[in-house]
């Protein structure tokens, strides 16, 4: 059962309360003040010949505390209506059409006093967990990898020579204010023969601001504020970043799209120029965060890729905020398509140490219903394995239930707040199982 919600309005750090509880105390000595100067002339009119009329408009014929009541009431109800009315005048010229006064004072006001989140991935794994989180923080930073080489962002890539915006455009997306309307925009395809055959308008756009400003990192950043973001969304690097691969069968393999279909298990991945600086901008956001998520998202080809960058991996180490990694719901065929919950770590420390990650987040609800057609299984919690890693492990359901392939976005942000807000980084290392996150 849902529980009732506050008003807007109510929420700690609006900056409205304090204001109204003053006007209501001014107001208050205001008719006192009033009611001593007038007194004297309300008697006099009850003694005069239109005394019935005056009690009668005055309610004198009614029990003082009934009449007190009335009266307090109908002044503190008008004065919450002026008070609405004046901010919807005074306001209404500098809001977007369609919103809410309050809606967008609690999203400067309470949003923007809440904890400092650095997300690091790729895909739409990244832009499901930025979704949610958005509802608790307008403090969020979103580093997305710049290793994309297939569809629309890789023909913009060859063609233009810039950093794949695919990513990026579905970050942006997703922490935009106007989402969902801004997600069909951003991820609008032109059909074929329209001479910009499967282009999406989001790669277009990004691509088109590069070549106004002149430089990518500049063109992000314009392009979050242009579009509203809640947050902002930072490439992990200015460089494209070339990945290739190591199979267990010993072939290599080059470019993200070649990897996502690997026909051998994935023994090693790695990223060209390997001495590539990350985003300075990103690693001042990390220094900062009250927390860092890793993932989800496809492990070899949106995760590592972030990880590998020298300087970043560095930073993440030195960062003082919680480090979580958010493991895969389902296993990825190409990637990782026989993996547990420990495999995915395993490989992930294999990559870039045990000192990169704090907790994990494992989902163990198992019963969500399968698409049509989905080649992947859940992700399997494996408990002696994980119990050996040094790591906290927390299990938790983060599963969207309509969709085995998918995070819930709200399931996964409640969890990760929740844990800022136990603020555990001493506590001694062990397995913890929990109830189920409630969607608010």
């Amino acid at each position: 059962m849902r529980r009732p919600r506050l008003p807007r309005w109510l929420y700690p750090g609006m900056h409205i309360k304090r204001w109204l509880a003053l006007m209501f105390v001014g107001l208050t000595v205001l008719g006192l003040g009033a009611a001593i100067l007038l007194i004297d002339l309300y008697r006099e009119l009850q003694r005069g010949e239109f005394s019935a009329v005056v009690q009668w408009l005055t309610g004198a014929q009614l029990d003082r505390t009934i009449r007190g009541a009335i009266v307090l009431t109908a002044g503190i109800m008008a004065t919450i209506f002026g008070v609405w009315g004046l901010t919807r005048s005074v306001v209404s010229p500098f809001i977007s059409r369609g919103d809410s006064v309050m809606e967008v004072l609690y999203t400067k006001r309470y949003l923007a006093r809440g904890p400092r989140i650095v997300a690091l991935g790729g895909g739409h794994g990244l832009a499901t967990l930025l979704r949610g989180l958005k509802a608790y923080s307008a403090n969020i930073t979103a580093v997305v990898t710049v290793a994309d080489d297939g569809g629309s962002s890789g023909r913009l890539r060859e063609q233009l020579g810039i950093v794949p915006p695919g990513d990026i455009r579905n970050c942006i997306a997703a922490l935009a204010d106007a989402e969902p309307l801004m997600t069909q925009l951003m991820q609008y395809r032109f059909p074929p023969g329209s001479g910009l055959d499967d282009h999406a308008f989001g790669n277009l756009f990004i691509a088109a601001m590069t070549a106004v400003t002149g430089d990518f990192d500049e063109a992000v950043r314009e392009s979050n504020r242009v579009l509203a973001v809640r947050g902002q969304v930072l490439p992990a690097t200015s460089v494209p970043l070339n990945l290739h691969a190591r199979l267990v069968n010993g072939r290599q393999i080059r470019g993200q799209a070649a990897i996502s279909e690997a026909d051998s298990p994935i023994a090693e991945v790695g990223i060209e120029p390997a001495d590539v600086r990350a985003n300075p901008e990103a690693l001042e956001r990390i220094l900062e965060a009250d927390l860092i998520v890793i993932g989800p998202g496809s492990l070899y080809s949106s995760v590592l890729p972030n990880l590998l960058i020298g300087d970043l991996a560095d930073t993440i180490r030195a960062a003082g905020g919680l480090r979580v990694y958010v493991c895969n719901v389902a296993t990825q065929p190409g990637e990782t398509g026989e993996y547990s919950a420990a495999a995915h770590l395993e490989a992930l420390f294999a990559h870039v140490g045990t000192d990169l990650v704090d907790y994990v987040l494992v989902n163990h609800n198992q019963h969500a219903r399968h698409p049509a057609g989905w080649l992947g299984q859940p992700v399997a919690v494996d408990a002696r394995r994980l119990e050996a890693l040094p790591v906290v492990v927390i299990e938790q359901d983060l599963v969207d239930t309509t969709n085995a392939h998918h995070h819930d976005p709200n399931k996964l942000a409640a969890a990760l707040v929740g844990l800022i807000q136990e603020d555990r980084p001493n506590r001694s290392r062990q397995r913890l199982r929990r109830p189920a996150a409630r969607a608010s």
